[in-house]
């Protein structure tokens, strides 16, 4: 299962950095020109400053040509995952400061490994696309929905709420951040938490995405152990981490 979604990994990510799938498997770190390219993940307005990923060997960079002479420095002699440690992130972010950007937290990305049959231990509810729109504005489920609202780039299609009654206990919501790759979001309320509802919601949303045919990711910031581990219960493994430059505020 793994191997396949990681080749549809690196096609998308291709799109997403505008390379080819064999540059995230080379051995030296690559940078290329900041692009739109159609069918690319967007998660800030306009053409990116700066983005950059590794898939655990090299790392690949994505920017404006004013910052090609900084980076190719940065990069040279370094291993490519070592970019994410915090000297070379302080170094980058340094470097970003002069055009009024700075490095945004890193996401640690996870897609499916192995198949995981999710037990029953609560009542659930469905909703699909427009029916979504009712949650809305709601500051509980901003993890699994978008918050405030809707996000024309990148629309929540599906979400699973688990229920206590009439009281929702958690929401695990998806957004298709690209043609078919169903980003997977969860939350769940302070007094549910530790009973498996996390791993419940995101198990059976993840298996719901397959079913109909698209690829689930799961991501998360780099110190959420409770979230990496309901990622991992759900039977999904790291498979990349990236970052972003955003305007300074």
């Amino acid at each position: 299962m793994y191997r396949e979604y990681y080749k549809m990994l690196l096609r998308q990510l291709s799109i997403d950095y505008n390379c080819t799938p064999t540059d995230f498997q080379a051995k030296e770190n690559i940078v290329t020109v900041s692009a739109l390219c159609e069918g690319r993940r967007s998660y800030s307005p306009g053409k990116p400053f700066m983005e950059m990923a590794t898939t655990g060997r090299n790392t690949v960079i994505m920017a404006d040509e004013c910052l090609h002479g900084f980076l190719s420095d940065l990069i040279r002699n370094v291993e490519g995952h070592r970019l994410f440690e915090v000297d070379n992130l302080t170094k980058l972010d340094e470097g970003l400061k002069e055009y009024g950007y700075q490095i945004a937290p890193t996401h640690h990305m996870f897609l499916p490994c192995r198949n995981v049959e999710a037990e029953e231990c609560c009542q659930v509810k469905w909703f699909y696309d427009g029916e979504i729109k009712a949650f809305y504005g709601n500051p509980l489920f901003s993890n699994a929905i978008a918050y405030p609202g809707p996000c024309p780039a990148r629309p929540d299609r599906i979400a699973v709420i688990a229920t206590d009654g009439e009281i929702i206990m958690g929401m695990a919501g998806c957004s298709e951040d690209a043609p078919h790759w169903q980003q997977i979001g969860i939350d769940v309320l302070p007094e549910y938490r530790s009973r498996g509802i996390g791993s419940y919601l995101v198990t059976l949303l993840k298996n719901k995405i397959i079913e109909r045919g698209d690829i689930p990711f799961y991501g998360t910031a780099a110190a959420n152990v409770q979230s990496q581990n309901i990622a991992l219960n759900s039977g999904f493994r790291p498979a990349w981490v990236e970052t972003e430059a955003v305007k300074m505020k």
